[in-house]
């Protein structure tokens, strides 16, 4: 069954809030065991909080646009207990301080212990970015309050479908997904501010079985980002991810493992992606208990360069490291990545770093070049080790492929291009540390 708003009295106007028909339609389908919610083209649909049920797609056509409230008083709250004492307030820039359990406060779009969800169409979803704006920077919009409210909060659901739509404006994490099996995300479209703080385009966070394909995602920080957070830890692992056919450009990792990492993360494919005009390509951020196995890294085409330190990262196009967060807490174990295949431009150099008592073991380095040139008027400083417990910075030369305590390091070629203009930031092409053992 099939239910158009419009014909159930929604104005469609851009100014009255239509949530209330839009969840009417939404649960008169889960009362019949499925259906469609069609959002007709050609209509602006304001909206504040809407719970999408099992076997319902929510279908935005072409020319729809649903746009979250910008009043902040129309988002529910998850629970009783959440909205308590609850301050839409910051203390310290987020970039000083982010640090997230993982559980927010309200919602958007949400759907909790559910089967068969889907949201498609060729229409937008707008998330109204502005009712979040804080401190304006000269290269950064910090947020009002952290955590903020996601646009998709998807929990404990399987078989979850997002398709074809274009998701815009987000003033916090875009998609996040919690405790999730049997996801598909393909040919979608996130069209985020790259100035936003904390805009992240999908956040998969104990997810199982996730496929993300042949999608374009503009974001700040980052465009994908596996997760363990705190908060939901009872959902075990994350694993079984394939990631490919993506573009993606972001004012920090365009592709992120961490830094919320309590849990492990394991047999993971990125592949085929091309990735530009971003700080960091691909990175592993592990920060806390949970350990990395299992990911290829092939087919990619990676164009870095610096962005102001408002934003982690030194323009690397591959950096992987296991750095505590808290020095009570040590950060995990890296083991068996391969890197096959990958093309790389700009200002910065492959970071690969295990620890000297906790070593990445079974790295694989294959095919790879690298070519280093001057894209930006921000500095060279060289290497960015945040959030830790330690130093935040390394102060000095890069190099093009630096790998330090690693254990089981195989290369071939390898091949590092330094532009003039890069020479004097450049210590050397490769450098494998001596407590390392290689076989070339």
């Amino acid at each position: 069954m099939a239910y158009h708003i419009m014909d159930m009295g929604a104005s469609g106007d851009g100014k009255t809030n239509d949530a209330y028909i839009i969840q009417q339609a939404i649960d008169k389908c889960d009362l019949e065991g499925g259906g469609t919610v069609v959002l007709d083209g050609g209509h602006t649909y304001l909206s504040g909080s809407i719970v999408l049920k099992s076997n319902v797609e929510l279908m935005i056509e072409k020319g729809a646009v649903l746009k979250a409230s910008e009043n902040l008083n129309d988002y529910n709250y998850i629970s009783e207990i959440e909205k308590i004492g609850h301050n839409h307030g910051l203390e310290v820039p987020t970039f000083v301080n982010c640090e997230y359990n993982g559980k927010p406060r309200q919602y958007f779009i949400y759907a909790k212990d559910a089967d068969g969800v889907c949201i498609s169409g060729r229409g937008t979803i707008d998330g109204s970015e502005e009712i979040y704006y804080g401190e304006i920077r000269k290269d950064q919009i910090d947020g009002a309050f952290y955590p903020r409210i996601p646009m998709i909060l998807m929990e404990h659901c399987t078989h979850l479908t997002i398709k074809e739509v274009t998701i815009r404006k987000s003033g916090f994490w875009t998609t996040h997904l919690v405790g999730c099996e049997e996801v598909d995300i393909t040919g979608i479209c996130i069209l985020n501010n790259r100035m936003m703080a904390n805009c992240d385009g999908i956040d998969p966070d104990h997810c199982k079985h996730v496929r993300i394909s042949n999608c374009h995602i503009e974001a700040a920080d980052d465009c994908v980002v596996l997760k363990t957070t705190e908060a939901n830890k009872k959902y075990g692992d994350c694993e079984d991810i394939i990631i490919s056919g993506c573009t993606l450009a972001s004012t920090s990792a365009a592709i992120k493992i961490g830094t919320e990492s309590v849990n492990d993360f394991r047999n993971i494919i990125i592949r085929g992606c091309t990735i530009y005009d971003t700080n960091r390509g691909i990175s592993f951020q592990l920060r806390d208990e949970g350990n990395i196995e299992n990911v290829i890294i092939s087919d990619c085409i990676i164009n870095t360069r610096n962005f102001s330190e408002c934003w982690w990262g030194c323009a690397e196009p591959i950096n992987i490291a296991s750095i505590n967060r808290k020095n009570n807490v040590p950060s995990g174990n890296i083991r068996c990545v391969l890197i096959n295949n990958v093309i790389c431009t700009g200002e910065g150099g492959i970071y690969i770093a295990g620890k000297e008592n906790a070593p990445i073991y079974d790295l694989t380095i294959n095919n790879v070049r690298l070519t280093l040139e001057k894209n930006t008027d921000y500095p060279i400083s060289g290497y960015d080790f945040r959030p830790c417990a330690g130093p935040d910075f390394y102060r000095g030369k890069i190099n093009g492929v630096y790998v330090k305590n690693s254990e089981k390091v195989t290369t071939n070629n390898i091949y590092v291009t330094v532009k003039e203009e890069m020479k004097q930031y450049v210590d050397k092409d490769i450098c494998i540390d001596e407590i390392s053992r290689l076989s070339e």
